[in-house]
């Protein structure tokens, strides 16, 4: 056996704290044991000790996250409490149904307050749809490219300016929307509606904003669909990214093109995140105002037209902040306030539950 290497028994045996001696009598060996220069467990303990004591800057960090976290919940649980506190009188004086009614909404005189939420539901609703079955293709093929095909000079730069039209304010969107991309549409609007004019929600009634200014649903959706695309774009392209290596580096080892990796590896582990993206998107729709309220002229009751005007929960509050005369007429928009607030709260909740659960 060579002089510089130890039987496994002698490792054995400094490992446990004593050494070996042999016996002059004998000739047997006996473990003879050594002091050690610490205390194993002594010095375990005294690292656990030490990693238990806080320090001053600990606790102040700890107490501030604290009271952040303590702070926003305070802050949305008093926004709800103001928004039924509000609302609650005007309910109690509407002379109509306020989940069916879909006439004209009379706030001014006390005494014959008529408002309900359908048309403002339906036309919120149907055009944070066009948005969503707009942007999410769009974002999804942004995402993708981003995070497999660009080449790695140009994903930053790309990845900014995608990010950057989220940047832009809504007003400059409703700008654009009411003076450059209405009236440039208005020729497709005509063609549509030749082709498809007998569908409902292709239609043109008599009372319907005209093509030539390109102000209706279907514009507003589009607008809306910029202004969601970077938000589903970028939350799809930080899952994508994170997908494990190993499952691709399989799937390539058995042949597959790049595409096929995307399909079986990218878009299944992705796919939670790309949703939840979509539902952020889809919150932050609900909520628009100003850009939906420079492009879409008022209309009559809901009719399922995308030709037609009409009021969402946001811009009916907007157009109408300026009457507010008295506390229960303003409690009476307050109330669609109120609805408005649940929507976009159960929406982000279930958004963020995707993400969580992935």
């Amino acid at each position: 056996m060579a002089d510089n290497e130890l039987p496994d028994n002698g490792r054995d045996d400094r490992r446990a704290g004593s050494v070996t001696s042999a016996d002059p009598i004998g000739g047997s060996s006996q473990a003879t044991p050594v002091e050690t220069d610490r205390d194993d467990s002594s010095a375990v303990g005294t690292g656990n000790a030490r990693a238990g004591v806080k320090r001053p800057g600990d606790r102040i960090f700890e107490a501030l996250s604290t009271i952040s976290a303590a702070l926003i919940t305070v802050i949305i649980i008093a926004v709800g409490l103001f928004l039924m506190i509000q609302a609650f009188n005007p309910l109690r004086l509407n002379q109509e149904n306020f989940f069916t009614y879909r006439g004209g909404w009379q706030t001014a005189n006390l005494e014959e307050m008529k408002f309900g939420i359908p048309n403002l539901f339906f036309t919120t609703i149907t055009v944070s749809i066009i948005a969503l079955i707009l942007a999410m293709p769009i974002a999804l093929g942004i995402a993708i490219f981003l995070s497999n095909y660009a080449p790695k000079q140009l994903v930053r730069p790309l990845a900014t300016l995608v990010d950057m039209l989220a940047a832009v304010p809504s007003i400059v969107y409703g700008l654009w929307g009411a003076q450059v991309l209405g009236p440039k549409l208005s020729g497709f609007y005509e063609w549509l509606h030749s082709w498809a004019g007998d569908f409902v929600l292709f239609k043109q009634y008599i009372n319907s904003p005209s093509f030539a200014t390109g102000g209706n649903m279907l514009t507003g959706g589009i607008v809306l669909a910029i202004m969601i695309l970077p938000i589903i774009a970028a939350t799809a392209r930080e899952i994508f990214v994170q997908t494990p290596p190993g499952q691709i580096e399989s799937a390539l080892a058995l042949g597959a093109t790049r595409w096929e990796v995307i399909r079986m590896t990218v878009l299944p582990f992705g796919l939670s995140g790309y949703i939840a993206g979509s539902m952020l998107g889809l919150g932050r729709a609900l909520g628009e105002t100003m850009a939906l309220y420079m492009v879409i002229p008022t209309g009559p009751e809901f009719r399922g037209s995308l030709f037609d005007g009409g009021s969402t929960f946001a811009t009916a509050i907007a157009s109408a902040s300026a009457e507010f005369n008295n506390p229960t007429s303003a409690g009476a928009y307050i109330s669609a306030g109120l609805v408005l607030f649940l929507l976009t709260f159960i929406v982000n909740s279930i958004a963020r539950a995707i993400v969580n659960k992935k």
